[in-house]
């Protein structure tokens, strides 16, 4: 049995690990899901290391909501240094799913974006560790998590 991580924070405004839970739900089973929920975005790179390492994580999503101000700009970068740090000491996969508060014109739009882009990186996580041909497939196509996908430059 695969086990599929979710690392989230109570920083959040949106309950992006219950969307992804809930997106995995629907991709089928052979797998099960462990969550860890942390305070900060900070906390993020050490909850996916130990997902991986104690809990025997194979794939790991980190989820959290920065906010708008320029410090919580440099404590995602901080974060995702971190979890980038984790991936190659574990040798695992970790989907940063991050969400910074000023991607949305407006409250409504964020929970929604937050919840899609977290539903959208559920099914890459899923499919990294079940159906990587799904990924080959879609390779170049300018695919996006959350917003309108950019397209390819060329069909």
């Amino acid at each position: 049995m695969k086990l599929i991580g979710i690392a989230d924070t109570t920083f959040a405004r949106v309950d992006m690990g219950a969307a992804a839970e809930d997106e995995l739900k629907t991709m089928g089973t052979g797998f099960k899901i462990v969550r860890y929920t942390v305070p900060g975005i900070k906390d993020l790179p050490v909850a996916c290391k130990k997902l991986i390492v104690e809990q025997k994580c194979d794939i790991v999503m980190a989820l959290g909501m920065p906010g708008p101000k320029d410090k919580d700009k440099n404590c995602a970068h901080e974060a995702s240094t971190g979890i980038i740090a984790a991936q190659l000491m574990t040798d695992h996969h970790i989907i940063e799913v991050f969400v910074h508060e000023d991607e949305a014109p407006d409250a409504k739009t964020l929970d929604w974006l937050a919840k899609q882009r977290a539903r959208e990186h559920a099914r890459n996580a899923y499919n990294l560790l079940f159906r990587p041909d799904v990924l080959s497939r879609n390779a170049g196509k300018g695919l996006r998590q959350g917003y309108e996908d950019a397209g390819p430059i060329r069909e």
